[in-house]
C-alpha cells in the first residue's frame, strides 16, 4: 500500500492528543503523523514528540493554513486530516488498507460518532451521517481520506480559519467522489456540553449560511470563538 500521511491540526489538546496518537501508532513505518500547531500553551508539542509525530509550526491560528502546511511537507500518497479530539477503532489501519488499494478519485470520510452514552447524541448521529451519505456534505471532524493528486488538483485548502472543509468539498466537480467508509470516527462531545445540540446546530447553520452568502471569515470566526 501507498504510504500514508496523517495530518492534525493542534492548540492546546495537550488532553485529548495521547489518545489519538496512541489509536495511530499502529501504523508503524507504513505512514507518517504530522502534527502542525498554532501556538499551544500546554504539553501539545510535548507529547507529539514523544509519539515520534513530525511537527510544524504555523504563525497563524488558522485551521487551513494548518492543513495546508501539512499537506504541502508530506510524503504519503493518501492524505488523512483528522481533528486532535477524535479517536480510532483498533483496527481502523487493518480495514482501511484494502479501501486505500481501490480507486484514488474517490474522497473516504468516516462514520460520524460522538464519544458519549448520552441518547441525544444517537439523534445527532443520524442526522449527520444522513447529510454526509445523501447530501454529500460531510465535515473535517469526520475524518478527510484524500489521495495527494486529488488533493493538488483541487488546490488543496485554503488558507481561511474555519470553514477550510466546506470550502474544499464545494470545489469538487463531482460529489459522487465522495464515500462514506463503514468505519466510525469518535468525536469529542465536547463543543456541545455546554449547550442544547440542536442550538448549536442551528448556529453552525447559520455561521455556514453567512460565509455562503460571502461574509468574511474574519467576521464568522469572531463570532464562532466568542466566550
Amino acid at each position: 500500500m501507498s504510504k500514508i500521511s496523517i495530518i492534525i491540526p493542534t492548540i492546546n489538546e495537550a488532553n485529548n492528543l495521547p489518545l489519538l496518537l496512541s489509536d495511530l501508532s499502529i501504523i508503524k513505518k507504513e505512514g507518517e503523523i504530522s502534527i502542525i500547531d498554532c501556538g499551544s500553551e500546554d504539553k501539545t508539542i510535548d507529547i507529539a514528540n514523544i509519539y515520534g509525530a513530525k511537527v510544524y509550526k504555523s504563525k497563524e491560528r488558522n485551521r487551513g493554513l494548518q492543513l495546508d502546511i501539512g499537506a504541502k511537507n508530506s510524503k504519503g500518497d493518501w492524505l488523512i486530516f483528522l481533528h486532535a479530539d477524535t479517536r480510532l477503532t483498533h483496527d481502523w489501519f487493518a480495514k482501511i488498507k484494502s479501501v486505500l488499494k481501490e480507486d484514488n478519485n474517490y474522497i473516504y470520510y468516516f462514520k460520524f460518532k460522538i464519544n458519549d452514552k448520552k441518547i441525544i447524541y444517537r439523534v445527532l448521529e443520524i442526522l449527520v451521517n444522513f447529510r454526509s451519505k445523501y447530501f454529500k456534505q460531510p465535515y473535517g471532524d469526520q475524518g478527510l481520506i484524500i489521495h495527494r493528486s486529488i488533493y493538488l488538483k483541487n488546490n488543496g485548502f485554503r488558507k481561511i480559519p474555519l470553514m477550510e472543509d466546506v470550502d474544499f468539498l464545494r470545489r469538487l466537480k463531482n460529489k459522487k467522489d465522495l464515500k462514506q467508509l463503514n468505519l466510525p470516527i469518535f468525536t469529542s462531545s465536547r463543543k456541545w456540553e455546554r449547550t442544547n445540540i440542536f442550538l448549536q446546530a442551528l448556529k453552525n447553520w447559520n455561521f455556514r449560511r453567512r460565509w455562503l452568502k460571502g461574509e468574511s471569515t474574519k467576521s464568522i470566526y469572531s463570532d464562532y470563538y466568542k466566550k
